[in-house]
């Protein structure tokens, strides 16, 4: 068991499958709410969006995608209602990773950007999807 009451290859799932999700909707240039992405993560059970194990998930993720050069990918993660950012949790990350986050809302959107903009090129150096180019 980790730290958070997880088998650790379960954990490790979990963190694959948020990311790819992730990567996914970054391609596509989308936000999702917590909501929808703890309904996406199914080798571990969240208590709903406010379980704190998800924000320790989601920072794992950041920081591993962060030292990898592509940036913070749970900046796409927001509130469904509301201000429609990210929670407390990511620019506390930010702070901690060495991000200038004194002014919140510009550095988001600098982070979002960044994310979308590592993977359109991703997708533009694999060019045409399928076996057959389609």
């Amino acid at each position: 068991m980790n730290e958070h009451g997880y088998l650790e290859e379960a954990w490790e799932n979990a963190r694959q499958q948020g990311t790819l999700f992730l990567i996914s909707y970054a391609k596509d240039r989308r936000m999702v709410p917590y909501s929808e992405f703890v309904a996406h993560i199914h080798a571990v059970q969240f208590e709903g969006p406010h379980d704190p194990r998800l924000w320790h998930l989601l920072g794992e993720i950041s920081e591993a995608e962060s030292r990898a050069g592509r940036g913070m990918l749970s900046s796409l993660v927001v509130h469904k209602d509301g201000d429609y950012q990210p929670g407390p949790g990511f620019f506390e990350l930010a702070r901690r990773l060495g991000h200038d986050v004194q002014d919140i809302e510009k550095f988001w959107i600098q982070e979002v950007k960044r994310v979308f903009a590592v993977w359109a090129k991703q997708d533009q150096k694999r060019g045409p999807r399928g076996p057959c180019g389609g």
